[in-house]
C-alpha cells in the first residue's frame, strides 16, 4: 500500500535542500546544469515534472544517483493516480 501522505515533489526537495543551502541563484544553477533559466524555474517551482534527463543533469551536478531522484518523481505520480483510480476495471479471469 502507498503512502497516505502525498510524496514531496523532487522539485521541492532540490530546491530546499541543494540550491537554497549552497546559495545558488536559478539563474546559476541552471548554467551548471547546463539548461535555460525558464526551464530550472519552472522546475523548482513544480511547473514540471522530472525527466530522466533532468535526473542525470542533477545527479552529475550533486555527485547522487539519478535513480534517488526519478524514485521521488516516480513515488509522487503513483501517489497522484492512486487519488484518482479509474472505474470499471475488472480482474483477469482465467478461463
Amino acid at each position: 500500500m502507498l503512502n497516505q501522505r502525498k510524496p514531496t515533489h523532487p522539485e521541492e526537495v532540490f530546491l530546499e535542500d541543494v540550491i537554497k543551502p549552497l546559495g545558488i541563484t536559478i539563474t546559476d544553477g541552471a548554467k551548471n546544469l547546463g539548461i535555460s533559466r525558464k526551464a530550472l524555474s519552472e522546475f523548482v517551482n513544480c511547473r514540471s515534472s522530472l525527466s530522466p534527463g533532468m535526473a542525470v543533469r542533477i545527479s552529475e551536478a550533486t555527485n547522487t544517483s539519478p535513480e534517488s531522484w526519478l524514485n521521488m518523481q516516480t513515488k509522487r505520480n503513483l501517489w497522484i493516480a492512486t487519488q484518482n483510480k479509474p472505474e470499471g476495471i475488472l480482474q483477469f479471469q482465467k478461463d
